[in-house]
């Protein structure tokens, strides 16, 4: 008799949390990050995934259960929100139907949406200055919010009289008008979410994150002041750039705990972009990235939660560094990172995932996917602490029968005797 899908639930749950408090799991846990990859095998389009809901659940739930792993990733805060940038008129990504084709994926566009003079005005107030400077410049339709009075200054009956009267401007109540339109949106895509989630626990997959949270570093180097901004700052103004940090950090907790405290998902997804080396000299590591990084973490972690930062470049350099953080209690993803190195310093800390390489699972044959399966599963997988992966998931353009010999060679060979 076959297991019910609670247990099936129960059993691969135990897998995951296992491997992330280094304890030896009955088998090596796959976890996959599927994106585009689950639409282009259930033979959708990539701008079909982005407006569909129901396509996007019904290809991701193929996906998971064609391929048998072990947790799933919810993809409606990653892939969906096609209908939401409409609306917003996002001028921060160029999406399938919108600047690129339909069969390509999302592509971040990279500006200076802070200028190096507003450090200050960030540092009073961010809240201030997301609303009348960051939205304006990066979605068209919100663009006459920054005719905003400073909201700090509605408090008593006579200094608010006059600053009302800005709502009353046809072009400002059109931007409300847009965000009460994409509120709604945005409702409608989170009921989509929560479906898919209780639909695959029904199926008997866990999920493997809450919604994410970020380094302070790349959050103020991603969305506001972009890389060459932010890179010259570390030389310019470091002391501005520090404080924005620290800032941030308690920002950064806070997005971790209540994501998680919504979904009641434990697990904290962190995508890391601009620590990497290449980026950064390894002084300027332990200087801007570090202390940041390792306080949120550390923050989640008193919270009850397991940080999953997902190291993207080549972090080797600085395993010695990241290794300060409190044993079992956090998932380290490498993707170009020496990961055999990573096991030697850092298996006796954190949980190791990845990486099979995009290139190989691209270009790779099935015997050549094994093959490196075997050699992780040998070494990373050593006394458990480790978690099966591509590199930083599974590549759009992954041959679905190297994706398969992943999987399936995982399940046949990774299992603990």
């Amino acid at each position: 008799m076959g297991k019910t899908p609670q247990e099936l639930y129960q059993e691969r749950e135990k897998r995951l949390n296992d491997a992330i408090q280094l304890k030896v799991p009955d088998r090596v846990p796959i976890a996959t990050l599927f994106t585009f990859f689950a639409a282009k095998y259930a033979g959708i389009t990539c701008q079909e995934a982005m407006y569909d809901y129901d396509k996007l659940a019904e290809v991701t739930k193929k996906a998971v259960v064609d391929f048998d792993v072990d947790v799933y990733s919810n993809p409606f805060g990653v892939i969906a929100p096609g209908p939401l940038l409409d609306i917003l008129d996002d001028r921060r990504f160029k999406w399938p139907g919108h600047g690129v084709g339909p069969m390509s994926s999302f592509q971040f566009v990279e500006k200076e949406y802070m200028k190096a003079e507003e450090y200050d005005a960030f540092l009073f107030d961010p809240s201030d200055w997301v609303l009348r400077a960051y939205f304006p410049r990066t979605c068209g339709v919100l663009e006459p919010l920054q005719k905003l009075p400073p909201l700090n200054q509605f408090h008593y009956y006579n200094a608010m009289l006059g600053r009302f009267a800005v709502f009353g401007m046809p072009e400002v109540a059109g931007a409300i008008e847009s965000l009460l339109k994409a509120g709604r949106e945005s409702l409608r895509l989170l009921s989509e979410a929560a479906s898919f989630d209780r639909e695959m626990e029904a199926l008997g997959f866990p999920p493997q994150f809450a919604p994410s949270t970020h380094a302070p570093f790349d959050a103020l180097g991603d969305a506001y002041r972009g890389t060459r901004g932010i890179m010259l700052d570390m030389y310019r103004r470091p002391d501005k750039l520090l404080e924005a940090c620290e800032k941030l950090t308690p920002i950064m907790i806070e997005m971790g705990v209540s994501g998680a405290k919504k979904t009641g998902i434990p697990r904290v997804f962190m995508p890391l972009h601009k620590g990497a080396h290449g980026f950064m000299s390894l002084e300027q590591f332990n200087t801007f990235y570090w202390p940041g990084l390792k306080n949120v973490m550390e923050g989640l972690i008193d919270a009850g939660l397991t940080p999953c930062p997902l190291f993207e470049g080549d972090y080797t350099s600085r395993l010695e560094i990241i290794g300060d953080i409190p044993k079992g209690k956090t998932v380290y993803h490498f993707e170009s990172t020496d990961i055999f190195k990573a096991k030697e310093i850092l298996g006796d800390r954190v949980c190791i995932r990845g990486n099979v390489s995009a290139s190989l699972l691209c270009m790779g044959t099935p015997q050549e996917v094994k093959d490196y399966c075997k050699k992780l599963i040998d070494v990373v997988g050593k006394g458990g602490g480790f978690i099966m992966d591509g590199d930083i998931g599974i590549a759009d353009e992954a041959k679905i029968e190297n994706v398969r010999a992943m999987a399936d060679f995982t399940k046949e060979y990774g299992v603990y005797r």
